[in-house]
Order: C-alpha cells, then sequence, then structure tokens
C-alpha cells in the first residue's frame, strides 16, 4: 500500500515538473491533509486519486497540490498542517474527519476546507463542505412546496445525529405538523411508530365497524364486511407526508414499520435523507416510492465510471466531494486574480460542480441538491 501511495503522490510531482513555469507567487499551493496510512486509508487514497483526476482535467500549471499523510490523527494531522503551512501552504482540503480538525485555528490565516457535514462552526478559518442535514432540508423545502404539502411530521433519532437536524430545521421554512423523537431498538422503534399512526386505534376502528354492520339491518351487508375484512386498520392518519431522518438498516426498519401500521408510500410521502443512490433500496419492497435530496446523479454516475477506468477500483462517496473542491479552489482564486485572502469564502458566490451548485457565502457552503424518487427499481428525478 506504502508504494502504491508514493506512486499516488508522484504523479503530482510529474504533474507540476511538466506545467509551463510560472511565478511561486502565483501558484496556487493546496495542501491535502488525508488518512494515507491505517484505517481510513482507503477514503484516503480515493480523496487524493479524485483531486489528481480533477488536476488533469483542469490542466492547469498554477495548481501544486501537497499531500499529505495526517494518519488520522489529530496531533499528527496539525503537524502535517504546520509542515505545509511553513512550505507557503495556506488553503488546505482536509482533514476528513472531524475529531481532526483540532488546533488548526491557530494556523488563523489558513483556510481549511474540512469534510465534514457539521453545521457548528469550528474556527473562522475551517469552512465544512460536506453535504449538511441544512443542504438536504432546503431540497426537501422546495418539494414540499412543490407538491402543496401540509401535514408533514419529522422522525428524528434521539441519539447520533439529532442536533444537526434540530439546527438545520431551525434554519428552514418547511411547514412541519409535529416532530418525533425515536431510539433505534427495532422492538422500542415499531412501538414507536404504532404509537405516533395510532395504529390501535384505527386497528380497533375496524373491529368496531365490521360488528356494527354484522348487527346492523344494512342491505348486502355480507358484501360490506367482506370488503371490510380486507382492510388492516379504518381511518386515515393526521399526516400527508414524513421526513424519515435515518439511514441504512433503521431508515428500512421505519419504512417497514409504517407499511406494517398501514401508511403505505402510495397514500403518504415517504422523504428521507440523502442516501448516495444505495442500491439496496431498489430492491426493498418498503423502499419504493421513496423520495430524497441527492447529489446529481448523472454526474456521480459518470464520475464513478472515469475513476474506475484510471484505477480499477470503486471511489468512496466523498471522493466526489474532493474532485469538485480543487475546480472550487481554482475558480475562487481566479476570480480573485490568483490572490488567497481570508475574504476567499465570505463574498457570495456560486460554484457548478459534479455534486451540484455551491452556495458559497460568510465562510459557510450550501449545495443545491437534486431530488429523487425510488419508482419501479430505478432512481428517478423528480428536480
Amino acid at each position: 500500500m506504502k508504494n502504491k501511495i508514493t506512486f499516488l503522490i508522484s504523479i503530482f510531482s510529474i504533474l507540476i515538473a511538466s506545467s509551463v513555469p510560472i511565478s511561486a507567487s502565483d501558484k496556487i499551493k493546496i495542501g491535502l491533509l488525508l488518512p494515507l496510512s491505517g484505517e481510513n486509508k482507503n477514503i484516503g487514497t480515493s480523496v487524493l486519486r479524485s483531486v489528481s483526476m480533477a488536476v488533469n482535467k483542469i490542466d492547469s500549471s498554477r495548481i501544486e497540490i501537497l499531500p499529505k499523510n495526517n494518519f488520522d490523527d489529530p496531533e499528527q494531522n496539525f503537524k502535517a498542517a504546520k509542515e505545509l503551512y511553513d512550505n507557503g501552504v495556506r488553503i488546505f482540503i482536509g482533514p476528513i474527519f472531524e475529531k481532526n480538525i483540532k488546533d488548526l485555528s491557530k494556523l488563523n490565516d489558513a483556510i481549511f476546507l474540512s469534510f465534514t457535514n457539521k453545521l457548528e462552526k469550528k474556527g473562522d478559518n475551517i469552512i465544512s463542505v460536506g453535504v449538511n442535514a441544512l443542504s438536504q432540508l432546503k431540497a426537501i423545502e422546495k418539494f414540499q412546496k412543490m407538491e402543496g404539502l401540509e401535514k408533514t411530521i419529522c422522525l428524528i433519532p434521539k441519539e447520533l445525529f439529532r442536533e444537526e437536524v434540530e439546527i438545520a430545521l431551525s434554519s428552514t421554512n418547511l411547514k412541519l405538523k409535529k416532530i418525533y423523537f425515536y431510539e433505534s431498538d427495532p422492538t422500542l422503534l415499531t412501538k414507536r411508530i404504532e404509537k405516533i399512526t395510532k395504529y390501535d386505534r384505527r386497528k380497533q376502528n375496524l373491529a368496531d365497524e365490521i360488528k356494527r354492520v354484522e348487527e346492523s339491518d344494512e342491505f348486502n351487508k355480507e358484501k360490506i364486511i367482506e370488503n371490510l375484512e380486507k382492510k388492516d386498520t379504518l381511518g386515515k392518519v393526521n399526516f400527508d407526508s414524513v421526513i424519515i431522518s435515518a439511514f441504512d438498516e433503521t431508515l428500512k426498519s421505519i419504512t417497514t414499520s409504517l407499511i406494517y401500521t398501514d401508511v403505505t408510500p402510495k397514500k403518504t410521502y415517504f422523504i428521507t435523507l440523502n442516501q448516495w443512490f444505495d442500491e439496496s433500496l431498489l430492491n426493498e419492497d418498503s423502499s419504493q416510492n421513496l423520495y430524497f435530496p441527492s447529489v446529481n446523479k448523472k454526474n456521480f454516475d459518470k464520475f464513478k465510471k472515469e475513476y474506475f477506468k484510471e484505477y480499477s477500483s470503486e471511489p468512496n462517496q466523498i471522493s466526489l466531494l474532493g474532485f469538485d473542491l480543487v475546480g472550487l479552489i481554482f475558480h475562487l482564486y481566479s476570480e480573485n486574480d490568483y490572490q488567497l485572502n481570508n475574504n476567499l469564502f465570505d463574498q457570495k458566490n456560486t460554484f457548478k460542480g459534479k455534486i451540484g451548485i455551491f452556495e458559497i457565502e460568510d465562510k459557510r457552503v450550501k449545495h443545491i441538491l437534486n431530488f429523487y424518487k425510488v419508482e419501479n427499481n430505478e432512481f428517478k428525478k423528480i428536480f
């Protein structure tokens, strides 16, 4: 693996050496802080490769990439950043994981584009560029208006990313009828869904109605009873859509529990967060007609195809972001006469990348996302 990493880093050396000579002051020195060894080395290597692809695509002798292994450790990350900083680097891609942000604010005239999707600022020089909850909920807000949804409920986990979703919700104009919190334990989760959907009450409504008809003198009551017995419950739920803040097996557990309580996506909109086109959803009956915001699928598929052609392996999801960040930096530099200052990410600006549109303002990055639906075992684009 060490030889592979050395080879990748040598790619950048070749690119730099073959560039048209320009003055050092005109160079765009970009530091890379990545885990190139250890548990997360595959993620770091994937991002390194995607950055290499972006450099080749832009084909500018101004760009100088300086990768460093941060060993996925806060102290080692700061040491790597300081070494690059002392070599004149003032803009960095990375670190990938939030834990490694520690102490980077000490290098206060440098800019760090962290892959984290956390909304809370960790320092004026640390910019979160991940696909955050706010970007996703803004896309859901657009969909809600488009479909005229008036009675949306939101399911948020008690643990994990609860705070992120709550912060993001406070910054949107989403119309929510009610917010419910849930625990991921399957047994507790099923009971919670039954309570939210008033399953026991609606099931009793059905039993009461069958009994009423049986005791009545209604014409053709046998046929009425036959039709009633085909139902699972009687009565509507008090919401027209549900935002499910969940992923993987928890998401599938929630959609399955909703269907079990006779709340189907044919009558109620099931909406979730960015799933990165998880193909396991295509084969789940409970995931059909599931809506979610996401990066641009066409661009993502094209990127994966190009990456596989180059490296004969599949890229990590966030590699697409690494690819775009090189273009974003080059775009902002070119609009600033190839000069770096601390206000580079203050001014309102936009950049169209493979992920979608980046919105930059006040040292924050938001993404204007697309919207998709799982339908007939395919991902169908809504907008």
